[in-house]
């Protein structure tokens, strides 16, 4: 089943009672995590719960394919509905939910998180073609009117834009529509009759910030484990006014990023960080980092993250040494990891 774009959020406060198998996939890790946990509660509230919630990767269902049935069918000893989430989801395992809806066991609601998926994926296809099933994309709101409002300025212009100077300016531009129309409007006066596509070079050229390439330092640097880099990137956002809790976001936005791309490559397909909108002088580094963290780590890396934010906010603990505590954190996990 198809949902429209107005439907979703809908969708995801009240689950229609019919629908047994729910997939989630996108761009945004964050916002797949959220939804498919408020899906989730609504069948158990507890999702700690051992007798009522199973947890699963794409890659253990393709070395057990039986393992969906089985827990699909699987009573709860407690009572109530079961809740089988699977992470890691890819096309690997199109074919085995496209056999499922053929014939589906059981009572459990089934929640599938994945990455980005094409019109064309098979594991998209089974759940969109499914009665029972049903396939929410989940895409940043801003990054999607950001580029709608790029892509029309620059034709408008007669213009055309490189994927990875699209990707940068998605990754520099704030929401703000009118600071948004302004750079744009000063790309395209900087660019004047040239007739070549607007490149990387022509962005960075104009677009650009140094305090956002200090946040992106100290982010590369926790979860790359050097803890001299990350300290001498904390000092200078310190110097150029860089609040603990902006430090955060950019580090949760990294290992977003990260998690899409672990998830991806743990259901057998690889993500190039091309399309993460990773600059392509920072890519090595992060294909490094790729192979060091797990997306179960990665999860827990934002979880202290995100408990960071909070505390940075709601506590009397000093906002800089939650920040700075929780970097700490990370680097020394992926340290041990090497």
């Amino acid at each position: 089943m198809k949902l429209a774009a107005r439907e979703v959020e809908g969708f995801v406060r009240r689950p229609r009672p019919e629908i047994r198998a729910v997939l989630l996939f996108g761009s945004d890790a964050g916002l797949i995590r959220e939804r498919a946990k408020a899906i989730a509660q609504s069948a158990c509230p507890d999702l700690s719960d051992p007798f009522r919630v199973a947890t699963l990767t794409g890659a253990q269902l393709q070395d057990d394919p039986a393992r969906l049935a089985d827990e699909a069918a699987a009573m709860a000893l407690t009572g109530g509905r079961r809740v089988v989430m699977i992470s890691g989801a890819g096309d690997r395992n199109g074919k085995l939910f496209a056999e499922f809806f053929k014939a589906a066991v059981g009572d459990a609601l089934i929640v599938v998180e994945a990455g980005e998926l094409t019109p064309r994926s098979s594991l998209r296809v089974a759940f969109e073609d499914a009665d029972i099933g049903v396939a929410l994309g989940c895409y940043a709101d801003d990054s999607r009117a950001l580029q709608g409002l790029a892509e029309d300025m620059v034709k408008e212009a007669g213009k055309k834009i490189a994927p990875d100077a699209m990707a940068y300016l998605l990754d520099n531009l704030g929401a703000d529509r009118m600071i948004t129309r302004g750079e744009i409007a000063k790309l395209l006066l900087y660019k004047g009759d040239d007739t070549t596509p607007i490149s990387l070079q022509d962005c960075e050229a104009v677009i650009g910030d140094s305090s956002t390439l200090f946040l992106d330092d100290a982010a590369f640097a926790a979860f790359g484990g050097d803890f001299n880099q990350l300290t001498d990137a904390l000092t200078r956002c310190e110097g150029a006014g860089e609040s603990p809790v902006a430090i955060l976001r950019v580090a949760q936005k990294h290992g977003q990023k990260l998690h899409l791309a672990a998830a991806s490559r743990e259901a057998g397909n690889a993500m190039d960080p091309k399309r993460l909108g990773v600059h392509w002088t920072r890519s090595a580094g992060f294909e490094r980092q790729m192979r060091t963290w797990s997306s179960e780590r990665l999860m827990r890396a934002l979880e202290i993250l995100t408990d960071a934010e909070l505390m940075a906010k709601s506590t009397g603990m000093p906002a800089a040494s939650a920040c700075g505590d929780a970097l700490l954190r990370i680097a020394r996990a992926a340290k041990v990891s090497r």
